[in-house]
């Protein structure tokens, strides 16, 4: 749960009154090959390689989601990106900037899906030796500098460019959950759309929001969907708060 002020704890609190008689932003339908459209509008190349970033894959290759390698085993993604998958049917390119080459590709054996929030976990069926990414001792407060990272469509109206191969990479930040349409405040965090263009937006579903902590990216968010708007970066963007299930992620994969 993120750090707030009691004046803020309090507005919050209204707001989840007024959000639960509104439906949560629907999660990025799959586009009509099956696939769920990750996006970062406005981002660059990634500038270094992140041992954790983990492209969920169909077997024949083709990315449909991201996630974090939280243990040599074990990846953290968004539920709707595996609910109704089999773990036969995904398998895993860890490490790499490039969704296409290099890196560990790996099968998975178990899919476990949280019963509430949009989170889950793939099991791998090898542990991989790439370093996996530490879970934060909690996201942050309103103003915190994070950073998303994925791969995906690069302009904000779906279908109109394609993919890129090269990882993606936006600084953004944490701002009030005021600015999301449909967020549970406790368990979910908002992510400003930088300059009022640029975010993700229908996800970059299931890929990590990580904040720097003494010099070392730490995970706190696995995007889930947008916080509003049409089109991506319309609007701020919704991301699992991963340190607020800690307790549920480490039934299964062990201490995090």
């Amino acid at each position: 749960m993120r750090a707030r002020s009691l004046f803020s704890a309090f507005v919050v609190a209204a707001g989840a009154l007024l959000a639960s008689a509104v439906s949560a932003t629907a999660a990025p339908a799959p586009t009509t090959d099956g696939e769920v459209s990750p996006m970062i509008v406005g981002g660059g190349n990634a500038t270094q390689v992140y041992s954790w970033m983990v492209s969920l894959q169909s077997t024949s290759g083709s990315h449909f989601c991201g996630g974090t390698l939280i243990k040599a085993n074990w990846v953290v993604t968004a539920k709707h990106c595996v609910q109704g998958s089999s773990a036969a049917s995904i398998r895993t390119r860890i490490g790499t900037t490039n969704r296409t080459s290099g890196g560990t590709v790996t099968g998975a054996s178990r899919i476990v899906t949280h019963p509430s929030a949009d989170l889950a976990l793939v099991q791998l069926n090898t542990s991989v030796s790439q370093a996996p990414a530490p879970v934060a001792s909690a996201s942050g407060a309103v103003g915190t500098a994070t950073r998303i990272i994925g791969w995906g469509q690069t302009c904000p109206v779906r279908g109109a460019c394609g993919a890129p191969v090269t990882l993606q990479e936006l600084n953004t930040s944490i701002v009030s959950d005021t600015r999301c349409s449909g967020i549970s405040a406790a368990s979910e965090i908002c992510t400003n759309n930088t300059d009022g263009n640029k975010g993700a937006c229908y996800g970059d579903s299931g890929g990590p929001q990580v904040k720097s902590v003494n010099g070392r990216w730490e995970l706190i968010g696995a995007t889930s969907r947008s916080g509003g708007g049409a089109n991506c970066a319309q609007a701020p963007s919704i991301y699992v708060d991963v340190p607020y299930f800690r307790s549920w992620i480490s039934q299964y994969a062990g201490t995090v």
